[in-house]
């Protein structure tokens, strides 16, 4: 047979766990991402019908492992790689060297040891098999008489430090060479701090995930004003606003929006609680009044009164949207300029911190709005929660008071994470409210909560039923994965189009979906068919089989 091929070890049947080899000939290959598997994705028994977590594919061919981006569905197997065997480098973009080493920490503590000493030597590890690479810029991987292959990794828009990857195979004695484009995540329009992706000049076999194969997103340039609408409409209740999210991405994003909200709400008006910058929180210090937190009687939020509702008379008739035009124009207006943000997540806390670092990586919007003075990412009301002490305290009085708070706690699915201390305590409780801004997937306690909880439902957390009659809410235009539009859009938008097309990573309604909006824009165009494999016979189809489409 042929070379190249591609064995897809995850990400082929599901959304979750992405993991490609190309095979570059019988004894030369490359691994891309190497993903956990979460939701029903980790529930499906590997080949043998054991657990999906160890590695069950022959490591000795693998020559190096790419890293599309750092999020724990394409990087979370990687203790399980090494821990396997492999011995190979880790390429990766310049921004993701400096956050893979805080996922595979965290990923090597949940999997393997909490012990300090196993920990630093597992990172010590990992740091010194990555290799940082510059975007646009080609890496040359193998050279010799029969095979010269080189890498490439583009910006993908997804988060910070996300990239698709170019490869280019040369076969000298064969006279044959190939372009192969595997796509990772590509980002939507629009997203704070990142530039949108470009399409490729050119591929002749592309590997392109399908997420949101099957719809479209929300406008995602009215996307602040509906969040503020929501949350508006949400702090009604006299509740919290409890904020599932992912701890890299997302929650910067959500930051990022809230502070442009908060800046907006607050010209002319002079904030009365007196938070430190986010940079001088610890587990000590969280706001003015977390100074003294060993003293389990003192308060950990400004005053609730203060940082309430107030009437919405002087609401001019600009700020009304669209989905808040229907409210009663007496209903109390948020008091946006005193209205705590708490990041209730030391994971999220220190991507955070690495996305402030990270400032060059910035689109120029981002990077403007620093000069201005302006802290996206350390507003004055946002307040920073690490202990677990504090965190338990914050739980118990944000229940107990109601009081109106936003809360962004990990881990985005609410399978995991401080989120779920929130939910156990508070979505019983009809004065709260769940606002989902990302994708939940089947079988996880937030694709429960999203699909059950407006009919009254429940969901299991831990083993225990929790009935829902928190406020249920959910807002596109946040998801940091392209469309159907934006996918198609990054395929039509090649000089060269590809001959063949692996549509992977997302659910099969998906996957078929944008097949067939792939196929209908090669006809239209009219260009030479295509050959679509959306893996439903296996990971090898041929054109015309029952994979194709």
């Amino acid at each position: 047979m042929g070379y190249p091929q591609i064995e897809h070890h995850g990400a082929k049947d599901g959304v979750t766990g992405s993991c490609h080899q190309l095979d570059m000939n019988a004894t030369t290959s490359l691994l891309v991402d190497c993903g956990l598997f979460q939701g029903d994705d980790a529930s499906i028994p590997s080949g043998e019908g054991g657990s999906r977590l160890p590695i069950d594919f022959p490591l000795d061919t693998i020559k190096a492992l790419v890293v599309t981006h750092v999020h724990i569905d394409h990087v979370g197997r990687i203790p399980y790689l090494l821990a396997a065997g492999f011995e190979g480098p880790i390429l990766c973009s310049e921004a993701s060297a400096k956050l893979l080493p805080i996922v595979l920490e965290d990923a090597f503590k949940l999997s393997f040891s909490r012990d300090q000493q196993r920990v630093e030597r597992y990172i010590d590890l990992v740091e010194s098999r990555l290799v940082a690479l510059p975007y646009q810029h080609w890496f040359t991987l193998v050279d010799t008489e029969e095979l010269n292959a080189r890498i490439r990794l583009q910006r993908a828009g997804h988060i910070i430090g996300s990239a698709y990857v170019e490869i280019d195979l040369n076969y000298p004695q064969a006279g044959e060479s190939k372009r192969i484009v595997f796509s990772g995540d590509l980002g939507a329009p629009h997203a704070p701090f990142l530039m949108p992706p470009q399409p490729p000049e050119r591929a002749d076999i592309l590997v392109l995930e399908s997420t949101y194969g099957d719809r479209l997103h929300e406008d995602r340039q009215t996307r602040r004003q509906r969040l503020e609408a929501i949350i508006e409409q949400a702090l009604q209740d006299q509740g919290t606003v409890l904020v599932p999210a992912f701890s890299i991405g997302r929650t910067q994003e959500l930051l990022y929006e809230l502070e442009e909200i908060i800046h907006t709400r607050s010209v002319g008006a002079s904030p009365l609680i007196n938070v430190p910058p986010s940079e001088t929180v610890s587990a000590s210090v969280g706001a003015s009044s977390l100074a003294n937190s060993n003293n389990p009687d003192r308060p950990l939020l400004p005053s609730g009164e203060r940082a309430g509702v107030r009437g919405r008379e002087a609401l001019p008739e600009s700020s009304i949207t669209s989905e808040s035009a229907g409210m009663r124009r007496d209903t109390p207006e948020t008091n946006w300029p005193e209205l705590p943000v708490i990041l209730d997540s030391p994971l999220a806390s220190r991507f955070t911190a690495a996305y402030r670092e990270l400032k060059p990586f910035w689109n120029q919007e981002a990077r403007d709005r620093v000069q201005s003075g302006r802290r996206p990412l350390s507003f004055e009301q946002l307040i920073t929660i690490d202990s677990h002490s504090d965190h338990q305290r914050i739980v118990n009085h944000l229940t107990q008071t109601a009081r109106p708070a936003i809360v962004i706690a990990g881990g985005g699915m609410c399978s995991g994470g401080r989120i779920v201390n929130y939910l156990k305590a508070m979505l019983g409780d009809k004065r709260h409210n769940v606002l989902f801004v990302g994708y939940q997937a089947k079988g996880t306690p937030g694709h429960a909560i999203q699909t059950y909880g407006p009919k009254g439902g429940y969901v299991n957390l831990d083993g225990e039923r929790f009935d829902i009659r928190a406020g249920i809410s959910s807002i596109g235009g946040y998801s940091a994965h392209a469309d159907q539009n934006g996918l198609v859009d990054f395929v039509t938008g090649m000089q060269q189009w590809p001959t063949e097309i692996r549509v992977v990573h997302g659910e099969q309604k998906a996957k078929e979906a944008l097949a067939e909006q792939l196929q209908a824009s090669y006809t239209q165009h009219n260009k030479p068919a295509v050959f679509i494999s959306t893996g439903r016979v296996g990971d090898m189809t041929e054109p015309g089989g029952d994979d194709a489409l």
